[in-house]
């Protein structure tokens, strides 16, 4: 895909290289990023076990200062691409949305580096990009595409469809799913739970989906 002539958002923030205050502790990895490179492992007709794998074989993540050559001087190409194809996403869903007489408020990305303090609390690149509800931004360590290069799963297709994902959690916020699947997590058992958080994220591929027929 080209996206050099493509329009830019103006929605993306670039926290690179900033880091967190001293002192402050960062908790383990989550599995979002995990199952994120599982289902996208799958639509590209590679196998998760070999990610599996991979991941068990990992070194653990870093603090920001840790990286010393990761930082907001990173080359303009990243967060060019990355306000690229939110731009998409944002032209996408605002015709969708018009269309059903709705207005749609697209969301912040936020690119950080190692670390980062967002409204849903801490968190570290090994958790994968995220979408925080409670501030209705996605959080983006560019070094997840790194994973991605390991399942041969690279290129732009595979780095947007990630941004597009997040995006889809945010018209999940915003059509109020994000709430409801909260409601009910609250009253199911462990298992449930589990099986109500995969199908939140395969509807997320869905509206990936959205973005991608639409663009």
């Amino acid at each position: 895909m080209r996206f050099e002539r493509s329009r830019r958002s103006e929605n993306v923030e670039d926290r690179r290289g900033m880091g967190l205050p001293r002192g402050v502790r960062i908790g383990g990895a989550g599995g979002i990023g995990l199952l994120i490179l599982v289902v996208l492992a799958v639509a590209m007709g590679v196998d998760p076990t070999v990610l599996l794998e991979q991941m068990g074989e990992s070194p653990p993540a870093t603090a920001p200062s840790e990286h010393p050559g990761n930082t907001a001087t990173a080359p303009d190409s990243v967060r060019n691409f990355v306000s690229a194809v939110l731009a998409e996403t944002e032209d996408v869903w605002t015709e969708v949305f018009r269309s059903a007489g709705r207005t749609y408020v697209p969301p912040r990305l936020v690119l950080f580096t190692g670390a980062i303090d967002s409204a849903c609390g801490l968190a570290q690149s090994a958790v994968g990009p995220f979408y925080c509800p409670l501030d209705r931004k996605i959080y983006l360590d560019y070094s997840f595409f790194r994973d991605l290069e390991r399942l041969g799963a690279s290129g732009d297709f595979a780095e947007a469809y990630v941004i597009a994902h997040e995006a889809g959690h945010h018209v999940q916020t915003l059509l109020g799913v994000t709430e409801r699947l909260d409601g009910l997590q609250a009253k199911a058992n462990p298992e449930e739970r589990n099986a109500l958080s995969v199908r939140f994220e395969l509807q997320a591929d869905c509206l990936a989906g959205v973005w991608e027929s639409g663009r």
